[in-house]
């Protein structure tokens, strides 16, 4: 059975707010429920990110259902102004994401250090729990905000990226990127000994003031990585593609088990990497529009055709050859996140 996709184009964006209700964005929205309007408030000197006055209509309707609707993302692995929610929240507001903009608060969903977690059953292939934001986890349901592009682990990154990389926690995103053991580089580590304490297997250690690790011992949680500031510790990204979309794919199954949730992708400023590039990251062809539904699958399918189908070629294959983005999209349908087979409505 096909999903229902809504399509509005780029040039009628005015039109959002009539558009979102049309496309029953908010038909899982109830009164008084703690609504995540998940989002990319995009890394400092990043321009791709979804701006604030597209975000204003949608938290001004949930509101008008008398929700309580707040904006959240989760930190990241990699030393930057969004590895902490002190750093994350002043980089949101720098970006426009004040609550006078966009009617709501920011909350960053795994704490302040990124290891308030809470773990989630989904029994799959690759993980039986998933460390997914308690913030998150603790809301009652979602509306994910979704800034369309190539990404260059899986290919293209929609809906289900956003899911399943951005609601996770520090611990979750390294499970994902890598199983295997973390580099180090001994040269950045200024002995303050934060490692060696959140390491739960004792395979970190001080010698002369400089780190070193047991990698017998080590079994590649990522917990170094959560804890260093330094950025001492690192992934080894010679992860199989196809088996980090995969995981993806599962850890979007944990944030939506047992919850509602509707999707909004933005298919404009198209550019080849993720938002999370402190780089301008130029967009390499033409706005598209706004896609939106109440199945991720279906959702990201039609965006994925729509770029394609704009650009003439497979886009994502052109500034990606190596990844096959597809992946991402027959083990969601496989594991029953949603269908490929949708019905466009243009509005």
């Amino acid at each position: 059975m096909s999903s229902k996709v809504y399509f509005l184009p780029w040039e009628r964006r005015e039109e959002l707010p009539k558009f979102l209700k049309a496309a029953k964005v908010f038909s899982h929205v109830k009164a008084r429920n703690f609504l995540a309007v998940k989002i990319h408030f995009g890394e400092d000197g990043n321009e791709g990110y979804i701006k604030p006055e597209y975000v204003a209509p949608v938290v001004k309707i949930a509101r008008e259902k008398t929700a309580f609707p707040f904006l959240t993302d989760s930190s990241t692995i990699y030393v930057g102004k969004r590895s902490d929610a002190y750093h994350h929240v002043l980089l949101a507001n720098k970006h426009g994401f004040t609550i006078e903009a966009c009617g709501c608060p920011v909350i960053i969903g795994d704490g302040l250090k990124g290891n308030n977690k809470q773990d989630v059953e989904v029994n799959l292939k690759h993980f039986k729990t998933v460390s997914i934001g308690r913030d998150i986890v603790q809301s009652d349901s979602f509306i994910f905000m979704n800034h369309f592009k190539g990404h260059e682990i899986s290919g293209f990154g929609g809906a289900i990226k956003n899911i399943g990389m951005g609601c996770a926690s520090k611990e979750g995103k390294y499970a994902m990127h890598n199983s295997a053991k973390p580099t180090v580089k001994a040269s950045k580590c200024t002995a303050c000994g934060m490692c060696v304490k959140n390491c739960y297997q004792q395979a970190l250690k001080l010698e002369n003031k400089k780190i070193v690790m047991n990698k017998n011992k080590c079994v590649g949680c990522g917990q170094c990585i959560v804890s260093c500031a330094f950025g001492v510790f690192g992934l080894n990204w010679d992860e199989d593609p196809k088996i980090v979309q995969e995981k993806i794919v599962e850890y979007a199954a944990g944030v939506l088990k047992n919850k509602k949730a509707s999707y909004i992708n933005f298919l404009n400023h198209i550019s080849k990497d993720c938002d999370c590039f402190s780089i301008k990251n130029p967009p390499l062809m033409e706005d598209v529009g706004i896609v939106a539904g109440e199945d991720p699958v279906a959702v990201d399918q039609a965006s994925y055709d729509l770029v394609n189908k704009i650009y003439g070629k497979n886009f994502f294959k052109k500034i990606h050859p190596d990844v096959n983005p597809e992946i991402q999209l027959e083990y969601a349908e496989k594991i029953g996140l949603g269908t490929r087979d949708y019905e466009l409505v243009n509005y």
